[in-house]
């Protein structure tokens, strides 16, 4: 082992002096792409040899009696997969590495290259309503953060890597190498520099050859003509009515999710989330799996797939009955894949983001041409509902945008994209001022709003870390006399007085207990009586945000620290807390250098 570090210790060394950061960063890229494609390659693989097994190549008479129990035996695997290899150290979908940059230094657990392609895989192989980009964009950041720091990169260096990771797994997924760069950029690095585009470019094009040469069939098949002027104000109100769905889409996210919460017992959880999933399967085949092939049936014009295998079939010829049964699936949708994923399940919300607006812009386009006043090209705007989805959910509009038109090839449709990207996004954003990534880390202090930069870096600050202990402390039944030496020879001005069981019982200024030492006051009161209670007091668990509007309101420096009992614990002071502001404010701006 000592030898190996040797070797690697002198590699390091010979790379130092031969090969620049920033080149040598470039190379890297290009390693975590291939690594990211080839991952990207694998999880589609794995998937789709899981799905077709499942439809295709098993054979027994009561077959279709109990595939809808199939994303039950997924979910069931997967939790049984993490519970034994895992228990409590797993995590999914793009929180949680929005959470490693702010808070972990981009480090991310590299079993994670494997284990979210696995369990992801069970998932929706079997039928699971959730898409496959979440779990392959974490696989592409952990292996992006593992290179890094197994070359002992920096905070900038690494967090560059996992944002490079993760543009691969989107690139390789999709096979979209722009849309993986504006993902990293959009969603992991907000706030970015010119020269962080290099390796990105790097690794997203690397990944999207790879994942070519071994998994090359594409996402979808569209053929499409341009957009007309005359469809303009329709693209305005399908905009308008997924920026609202969008929202709703966020409420809901939270109502399944507390629901869950409720469950304790993981296996209750995979049960009641399995069975519900299966019932919802059953009215609404539409929802097995990812649901890429039904919107590859509605771009190729056949409005009434959807209802094709369903309890519903012989309805499929009506055409008010297909537009009310696309609307109902595209609701049923989004609870099929939170509980697939609050289940136990693992995948995302991207994937199904993308079915959800596609069948939801399908279903305006037929409406409205049903009524006989305009016909709308439907397969234009299924893909325009698949971006405006994206992007008012996502809070991603760039990503949406350019994801849409690379693996439609719809870039004839780019004025439309964007217009209906940006009204959804807007929307969203107007009601929800985070996305549903954002929203529990910024409700836990733990995202980094670049709108707000000084209130986030606040709330990202743990008081543990500015608390100062080395006060001199006085007890209630002592004389100032008692204390003569360490009251004057103290470097602080303040003194906590805490009685014999740790308990805060007030605080002295130095000037007070000095002027009673030379004899301006009566030298005959104890602590107790001299001490004054504080103007206000912190709990160890406050927030760093709240601590400084105390200090304001009251126009003081310096504050006691107690704890849930009232012990005292230290002071947090002013100077402390800007100390430790500019630093996080330095590292947070170092990653993108």
């Amino acid at each position: 082992m000592k030898q190996k570090s040797g070797v690697l210790a002198k590699l390091h060394q010979w790379r130092v002096t031969k090969i620049s950061n920033k080149n040598f960063l470039v190379i890297l890229s290009v390693l975590v792409g291939i690594i990211g494609g080839l991952a990207a390659s694998g999880l589609k693989v794995l998937t789709h040899t899981i799905e077709s097994f499942l439809q295709n190549n098993v054979q027994w008479e009561y077959k279709y009696y109990i595939y809808i129990f199939f994303p039950f035996v997924g979910i069931t695997l997967t939790v049984l997969y993490i519970r034994r290899f895992f228990r409590h150290n797993f995590e999914k979908g793009i929180t949680p590495i929005l959470y490693a940059i702010s808070r972990r230094s981009s480090n991310i657990s590299a079993h994670n290259i494997y284990s979210q392609i696995f369990t992801s895989a069970l998932t929706v192989g079997f039928g699971g309503s959730s898409g496959l980009e979440a779990p392959i964009a974490y696989s592409g950041s952990a292996i992006g953060s593992t290179v890094g720091r197994f070359f002992g990169l920096n905070y900038r260096e690494v967090t560059m890597l996992l944002a490079c990771g993760a543009a691969a797994g989107i690139a390789g997924a999709f096979n979209s190498p722009i849309a993986g760069v504006v993902f990293a950029i959009e969603i992991l690095l907000p706030e970015f520099s010119i020269p962080a585009f290099i390796p990105l470019l790097m690794s997203a094009a690397t990944a999207s050859v790879v994942s070519k040469v071994f998994y090359s069939d594409p996402l979808f098949h569209v053929v499409t003509d341009s957009w007309v002027m005359p469809a303009l104000i329709f693209y305005v109100i399908l905009a308008v009515l997924i920026g609202g769905f969008s929202i709703y889409f966020a409420k809901i996210n939270d109502l399944v999710r507390n629901w869950f919460t409720a469950i304790s017992n993981p296996y209750h959880k995979l049960i009641v989330g399995g069975l519900s999933l299966g019932v919802l399967i059953f009215i609404f085949p539409a929802l097995y799996g990812e649901g890429y092939i039904s919107l590859q049936q509605l771009m190729m014009g056949k409005g009434d797939s959807l209802l094709a295998n369903s309890i519903f079939s012989e309805y499929k010829d009506i055409g008010i009955v297909v537009v009310l049964y696309a609307v109902v699936t595209v609701f049923a949708k989004s609870f099929a894949t939170l509980i697939t994923l609050n289940s136990g399940g693992n995948g995302g919300t991207f994937g199904p983001s993308l079915v959800m607006g596609g069948v939801l812009g399908f279903a305006f386009a037929y409406g409205v041409n049903l009524t006989g006043i305009i016909h709308l090209n439907e397969t234009n705007f299924l893909m325009v509902g698949m971006a405006g989805a994206l992007s008012g959910i996502m809070h991603a509009p760039l990503t949406a945008v350019f994801l849409i038109a690379e693996i439609t090839g719809g870039y004839t449709l780019m004025v439309p994209l964007m217009l209906v990207s940006a009204i959804s996004y807007f929307i969203n954003r107007g009601v929800l001022k985070y996305s549903i990534y954002t929203k529990k880390l910024a409700q836990r202090g733990d995202w980094l709003s670049y709108g707000d930069k000084d209130k986030t870096v606040l709330r990202m600050m743990k008081l543990r870390y500015v608390l100062e202990r080395n006060f001199t402390v006085l007890r209630p039944d002592e004389y100032p006399s008692d204390r003569r030496s360490d009251i004057i020879h103290t470097k602080r001005n303040i003194f906590p007085v805490v009685d014999h069981e740790g308990i805060l019982v007030g605080i002295i200024y130095s000037e007070r207990l000095l002027s009673i030492l030379m004899g301006e006051e009566e030298m005959n009161k104890n602590m107790r009586e001299l001490a004054q209670a504080p103007n206000e007091v912190v709990r160890m668990d406050a927030n760093m945000y709240d601590v400084m509007l105390k200090m304001d309101r009251e126009d003081i420096w310096i504050l006691p620290v107690v704890d849930e009992n009232g012990h005292y614990l230290g002071f947090v002071s002013k100077s402390a807390i800007f100390n430790k502001y500019r630093a996080l404010l330095v590292r947070q701006a170092s990653y993108l250098g």
